[in-house]
């Protein structure tokens, strides 16, 4: 049996859905642990740009990004992640435990998507940690059909530089016992003050009761292992998970042929929603 999704989290997600303003795609794509959502969108033949949204987050906070023209001459795929909120339904038993497997389910995902050649994949937050172990472990053993032409990290965490102490200390009520509340108040604190989105906020707080599954959690990648890709690394000026200018400046030492740049004014988790239109400019073809 798939997971219960509760209709008010449904209700929740088709309402942030439903404010994109193109027709959009739903797409499910079986992998060996359970059928991935993918939400797609702009023309068939153009581009493919698969999208991994952050922790806690779906699919759905990509929808600032469409508005902004993203989909304009790319075929955009939402994923929602396996074991995070969204409509993605875990294969029983056949649970996420390590970068390994997450790798093996997104060959899975990309093969569904695009069966033949290569995606621009660009990943925010956890999603972008997730982007770059996939990097790093297919980068050499995939050459034969390597799937990536491009990487695009946005304000990743744990790749560069670690959580920061602060950070993980405010976050933990909103781990350990979620509720609307919590989720409110950690949201409001990391945005400093921001104006958040109500559609994505209601999204938000119905996570609270989502069915949880523990995170798959390990070292960073091997950044030698990025170095073959086209590379793209944002930073929020604002972020509140790590010190963005030491972040900024160790993938700067790392990997000296990327693109590292500091998104002024930006917070981190809301980072796809306040600066839309620098993501979409710099994710077109």
């Amino acid at each position: 049996m798939g997971k219960v999704v509760r209709a008010s989290f449904r209700a929740a997600y088709d309402e942030a859905l439903g404010r994109w303003p193109v027709p959009v795609e739903a797409v499910e794509v079986p992998t060996p642990y359970g059928v991935t959502r993918v939400n797609s969108c702009g023309p068939v033949d153009a581009p493919p740009l698969v999208l991994l949204p952050g922790g806690g987050a779906t699919s759905t906070v990509w929808g600032a990004c469409v508005a902004a023209g993203i989909a304009r001459e790319r075929r955009v795929h939402a994923v929602d992640l396996m074991g995070e909120p969204g409509l993605s339904v875990p294969e029983p038993g056949r649970r996420l435990r390590t970068p390994e497997d997450l790798a093996v389910w997104l060959d899975a995902v990309l093969d569904g998507l695009v069966p033949e050649g290569r995606v621009t994949l660009a990943g925010h937050s956890y999603g972008a940690w997730i982007a770059a172990h996939y990097a790093d472990r297919r980068a050499g053993w995939y050459a034969p059909r390597r799937r990536l032409d491009r990487l695009v990290l946005l304000d990743p965490t744990q790749v560069f530089t670690g959580l920061g102490p602060r950070y993980v200390l405010r976050s933990l009520p909103m781990l350990v016992r979620p509720t609307p509340e919590r989720i409110r108040s950690f949201l409001a604190w990391e945005a400093g003050g921001a104006v958040l989105d109500p559609v994505w906020l209601r999204l938000q707080d119905e996570t609270a009761a989502f069915p949880a599954a523990r995170p798959v959690t390990g070292p960073r990648p091997d950044l030698t292992g990025l170095a073959p890709f086209a590379l793209d690394v944002l930073f929020a000026e604002r972020a509140r998970c790590h010190d963005s200018l030491q972040a900024l400046a160790a993938a700067t030492r790392a990997l000296p042929g990327a693109r590292v740049r500091l998104l002024r004014g930006v917070s981190h988790h809301a980072l796809p929603l306040t600066a839309a239109g620098e993501v979409a400019r710099l994710l077109a073809p």
